[in-house]
């Protein structure tokens, strides 16, 4: 197995009319969150289950207390900092109590619903969030590399037995891919813009119907 590190964590996206709870990260110095947009959440303690475990994080970083939060799904992370892999389990709390007070984390503020997807999120968090407001359980895995995005893997239960999966994987630039080009003599005995016919001047290649003009093919 090696040196597997293992954290385990919950998220919760507490509600109001319109409107969700959400958690800037622009205060803690070396946050690897910094400048994202987070729900609230944190780390187990020893002996809690995944619902003592979010109240007691949103509390201590709101000052709301929520009654009841839903479980809606869990996201494998692995070696997501560099460190460890984190296994967070997702909520929505749509029943609290208590005064909204400051957070040591960040600046908390409540944000429409529909401009969720506008602030600076985690690409996968852009992913997921719509999935806590179906009407059905999902387990996922989301890679990342280097802070970057490399795709997720998900698998949704439905409340009528409808078992589905989907996935997706993060397409590499072409400016991110070693190309060597490879010349061949007939690039340079057409037009690549009309397909007519060319002359050669200068190691210039003149296309003498549409004017086209490029360098030519060979070094």
């Amino acid at each position: 197995m090696g040196n597997f590190n293992l954290k385990l964590a919950t998220l919760c996206y507490v509600q109001r009319p319109g409107q969700t709870l959400m958690l800037h990260r622009v205060k803690r110095a070396n946050d690897y969150h910094e400048g994202k947009w987070n729900g609230l959440g944190g780390k187990f303690e020893p002996g809690e289950s995944p619902e003592e475990c979010v109240v007691r994080e949103v509390c201590e970083e709101s000052g709301l207390v929520c009654i009841d939060p839903a479980l809606r799904g869990q996201i494998t992370f692995p070696n997501f900092d560099g460190e460890a892999d984190w296994y967070v389990w997702l909520f929505l709390a749509k029943h609290w109590t208590g005064q909204l007070r400051d957070s040591l984390e960040g600046r908390l503020a409540w944000i429409d619903n529909d401009r969720l997807l506008e602030l600076n999120l985690w690409p996968g968090d852009r992913m997921f969030i719509p999935w806590l407001f179906e009407d059905r359980f999902f387990s996922a895995k989301f890679l990342y590399e280097g802070g970057e995005f490399q795709g997720y893997e998900a698998t949704f239960y439905g409340q009528d037995g409808r078992i589905e999966r989907e996935s997706y994987v993060h397409r590499v630039k072409a400016a991110e891919t070693e190309f060597v080009p490879v010349y061949e003599p007939v690039d340079d005995t057409f037009c690549w813009l009309c397909g007519g016919e060319v002359t050669k001047r200068h190691c210039k290649i003149i296309c003498t119907q549409c004017g086209f003009t490029r360098d030519c093919s060979d070094p």
